[in-house]
Order: C-alpha cells, then structure tokens, then sequence
C-alpha cells in the first residue's frame, strides 16, 4: 500500500510501521436527500492543513503518533455491491495486518462494508453508532442497501442487542419500534453512554465506532446531506469519543461531511477536527496496551 500524495495533517507515517490506517471512501449514491458526501474524504485531508496536529483537549500531537494514510478508494459510484465489496477488501487487509483501520466517508452506507469485513474477524463485535438518524428501515423505496438502512444491515450481520445508538432523533416509526426490540437506542444524546463503556470494558468484546456528523446539531454542522436540528454539540461529541476510547475499539468510520453544502468552510474544519481527536484517543489507546 502505498502512502497518498496529500496525507491528513501529521499522517504521514510509512505502512510497514503504522498502528492506524487511515483510508476514504468517497461513495454518495444511495443519498436520500441533498447529495455530495462523496467529497467528504478529499476535502477533509486537503483542509487539514489549517488544523494544528496539537490537541490542547488530550495533550497529545499528531506528529507524535505512527498514522498511514493509504488516500481514497476508487470506488463505483454506479453499484453500491461492488463499493461495498472495495470497503470490505481494503479494511480486511488493514485488520489482517494487525492495524486500526479509520474509513472517512462518504455516505453512510459504507460502513455496512467495513463492518462486513470486521464481524469476519470478530464474530462477537459490537458497534456504537453516533447519528441523528435511526438508519433502520429495511428497505428505502425498495432499495436494500441505503444510508437509510446501513444500521438493518448490521444489525442482521451482527444479531440481537450489539448496536448501540445515540444522539438519534429522526426516523420512521417503525424504526423506532424495532429499535425496541433489537438494538440499544438512546435518543437525543449521549446518556447511558458512560454505563454501555464500563460494561464493554468488562467483557473485553470488540467495538466498531461509526460517526455520522450530522449527530451534531446543524448550527456547528451545516454540511451534510440530511441536517437535523437538536443535535449535541462538538465538546459532547468529544467527550463522547474519549468515552468510546476506553473500550476495545478495533475499527471506526467518519462519514456525511458534504463540503459544498457549507460555502464557510466551517463544516469542513469541525470535521478535520473530530477526526484528528478521534485519531489521538485511539492511538493513545493503543501506546496504553502495548506498554502494559
């Protein structure tokens, strides 16, 4: 694999020495509303030159962590099967390699092949998902694989009671009442978060992290294909993603950024920002295991 030309800011490690693996996933086909994710993972690495690699929140630096980013698939924009299965290859060989794949979508949907190739490894894992949006309808005019229905997918690869939702807050009712019945949903925020991580981190179980950023409220958050007012803010977003670190995260996605809807840019530099903590608390996570 070899390292993309723009790199996300102080991601520039070699592959061979790498402890994370960045890639994107530039896929918007399925998008239900106003178009554009496909953008997301370009414009995310192109700004993140306006980011300095220190975070003040966690004291760590970017330039001190080992993090290769591998640029964006090529993917087909005209199939979601065969999408998918470029997203499952790329994240298999990162997982067979013994590293932490990071996936900067892109629509939501392309966590379903991700999480393919993730429940291949780890047939116990588990995901927490940070949405405003349920993403459980089984179908979405008749079409099985949306970003509408990216969370039915894995809840039938993964099985009762293993996807954890928060920040929802819009969906059809039927989303709702099969939330009820199998999986863990938690609306509007990040409450019972801190409960499901000491849990988790008792029974040791793999964790796969998907972020859809429209979690966050549309005031911080413009960009993206299906906005949605009352969502958390970035500091809660944050807090929240140091929570989740303290689990056994093997995986993670960040996706829904589309940069055109926010001519600001302001989107664009709050999604840089997520990604480099979300980065710096799994790397540290992972500087914490090895040196037990």
């Amino acid at each position: 694999m070899k390292k993309n030309i723009e790199t996300f800011i102080g991601c520039e490690c070699e592959y061979e020495d790498a402890a994370i693996v960045l890639f994107g996933a530039p896929f918007d086909s399925t998008t239900s509303f106003r178009p554009g994710a496909r953008f997301g993972s370009s414009a995310v690495r192109h700004e993140s030159f306006g980011l300095e690699t220190y975070s003040p929140y966690q004291d760590q630096d970017l330039t001190d962590t080992c993090v290769f980013d591998s640029g964006d698939l090529e993917l087909c924009f005209g199939s979601s099967d065969s999408a998918l299965a470029d997203i499952e290859k790329r994240t298999d060989h990162i997982l067979h390699d013994g590293k932490l794949p990071i996936m900067i979508g892109g629509e939501h949907l392309v966590t379903l092949g991700a999480v393919r190739a993730a429940v291949k490894r780890y047939p116990d894992l588990h995901m927490i998902h940070f949405d405003a949006h349920a993403d459980l309808r089984d179908d979405y005019l008749g079409a099985k694989l949306s970003h509408a229905c990216v969370m039915h997918r894995c809840y039938e690869l993964l099985g009762e009671g293993r996807i954890h939702q928060f920040c929802i807050r819009s969906g059809e009712r039927g989303e709702f009442l099969f939330a009820r019945e199998h999986t863990d949903m938690h609306l509007f925020g990040f409450d019972g978060l801190s409960r499901l991580v000491k849990e988790l981190q008792r029974s040791k179980v793999p964790v796969y992290l998907t972020i859809d950023l429209d979690c966050l409220d549309p005031s911080i958050f413009p960009g993206t294909g299906t906005p949605e007012a009352g969502g958390v803010t970035f500091t809660d977003l944050l807090h929240a993603i140091l929570e989740v670190s303290k689990t056994n995260v093997i995986g993670a996605d960040m996706n829904e950024l589309a940069p055109m809807l926010d001519s600001s840019g302001t989107s664009t530099a709050v999604s840089c920002k997520v990604l480099r903590e979300l980065i710096l608390a799994l790397y540290s996570k992972i500087e914490r295991n090895n040196n037990k």
